[in-house]
């Protein structure tokens, strides 16, 4: 029995009123079976205490284990830290490889590999064939919104644009690419055919004659190969047809595109903007441009070129005839002056009679002869200047003529005398237009007319 016990014990019986009555007279035998009663009692609390005790002594057992492991656990990693240091060096690597990560992701979200851009253009038109137009004193009128992404993403470059005016919406171009070097280009998509003066035979916001042919910034659904190097420009592309998806493409207006393309065949008790009665459009068409460059002075250089397109017209059933074009262009450039000039001739060879091409672009159709020859010559003089924020303005005069028409119509021609003014995102024409027989100048390249037309135009573009 513990020690502590049985002082209790003994104490208790010490203090009991049997031995108590034991100091003044002898024990009897009913006292001494008294007596044994409450030892009894005692052993039995003594066992109960016993029990208690140990209860509580496990208790601070675990306690004490809890603790010692706690202890164990902080040695142990002080153990590890210098026992183990590969084990640390290993976590701190990949902590600084997770941050590395991380200020890679802020810096790619700072410096995305896509850039968007665009444009927000309005124009002022004054017409002086147009009467109302004439009255009011012109109209200003909202031209487009526009939506650009150009970039890569690991070697796969991306550029496309999109458009929205007043009365349609269109895609421009669309195209991946991948540069195979320094000097080849791979391009995929609905992608610039290439022909004649590059980027633009022309200075203006009108573009050439050429444009409303199909063959000055037309942009289909092929295939591009390109070469650059400092004398020699080189493209090759196969068109499997124009941006619509041909005759058959899944669009609600064929006549809703950014650029001109054939898109039926004009009869003969048919009117020149008429919906065409039998629809066709390109099919498999191969195009190649080759252009020499010189450098003859530090502020002076020449380029001359040659272009060639040939491929099918298709019903959406069978190929109807086949289509054909050539170009050849030179541009000289000496200090602030560019000079421009180029020839090319284009005919559609179609298996049934008929009066000419329908052609569409900008919500309407519009019709061109089936064969003709065009000349365009331009120039311009870039000075740069300092009034507020304007840094640039271009002086210029592009000239364009349409002749031998195989209809036998009237030449078209068209004479834009302008200026373009660049002051920080804004870059706006001032544009005076005298044409005869030209679209968006009160005519049509297969009209008739013998007078000239005149239109002002304001075009502001501000451009981000």
């Amino acid at each position: 029995m513990n020690k502590t016990l049985l002082a209790v014990c003994v104490g208790a019986l010490m203090s009991s009123p049997a031995l108590a009555q034991q100091d003044g007279e002898s024990t009897t035998s009913a006292q001494l079976e008294k007596l044994l009663e409450q030892m009894e009692q005692l052993q039995s609390r003594v066992a109960e205490l016993e029990e208690q005790l140990a209860e509580e002594r496990e208790k601070e057992v675990e306690k004490e284990v809890v603790i010692v492991k706690q202890d164990e656990t902080s040695t142990s990693d002080t153990a590890n830290a210098e026992v183990a240091p590969r084990q640390r060096i290993t976590n701190n690597t990949a902590l600084a490889a997770r941050v590395e990560r991380l200020e890679e992701d802020v810096e790619a979200a700072q410096n995305a590999p896509i850039t968007i851009g665009g444009a927000v253009r309005a124009q002022y038109v004054w017409e002086d064939y147009n009467d109302a137009n004439k009255d009011r004193g012109g109209d200003l009128d909202f031209d487009l919104i526009r939506i650009d992404y150009s970039g890569s993403i690991g070697d796969v470059i991306l550029s496309a644009q999109y458009r929205w005016f007043q009365y349609m919406e269109s895609v421009q171009h669309a195209w991946v690419g991948y540069n195979f070097d320094e000097n080849w280009q791979g391009q995929l998509g609905i992608t610039k055919v290439p022909f004649g003066v590059t980027p633009y035979n022309s200075n203006s916001y009108f573009f050439s004659s050429n444009f409303y042919v199909g063959l000055e910034d037309d942009h289909d659904a092929g295939v591009k190969l390109r070469y650059r190097d400092p004398e020699w420009d080189f493209d090759i592309a196969f068109f499997k047809n124009d941006e619509q998806g041909g005759v058959d493409g899944f669009v609600s207006n064929r006549d809703d595109r950014y650029a001109y393309d054939p898109v039926g065949v004009r009869f003969a008790d048919e009117g020149i903007y008429d919906t065409p009665t039998l629809e066709v459009a390109e099919s498999n068409s191969f195009a190649a441009r080759v252009a020499r460059k010189y450098t003859l002075a530090d502020d002076q250089s020449f380029e001359w070129g040659l272009s060639g397109q040939f491929g099918q017209m298709n019903d959406g059933v069978d190929d109807v005839g086949d289509r054909s074009a050539w170009a050849a262009h030179g541009v000289y450039s000496v200090d602030r002056w560019t000079f421009m000039g180029q020839v090319s001739q284009y005919e559609y060879d179609m298996d049934m009679a008929n009066d000419g091409i329908v052609v569409g672009a900008y919500a309407f159709y519009d019709t061109i002869p089936s064969k003709a020859t065009l000349y365009t010559a331009n120039i311009a003089y870039s000075l740069p200047v300092k009034f507020g924020p304007i840094t640039n303005l271009t002086f210029y005069n592009d000239y364009s003529l349409m002749t031998n028409k195989r209809d036998g119509t009237e030449d078209t021609f068209m004479n834009v005398l302008g200026m373009a003014v660049s002051a920080g995102g804004l870059y706006t024409y001032f544009d005076l237009v005298t044409a005869k027989n030209q679209p968006f100048v009160g005519g049509s390249m297969v009209g008739d007319a013998d007078e000239t037309n005149t239109r002002f135009n304001i075009n502001i573009g501000y451009y981000f």
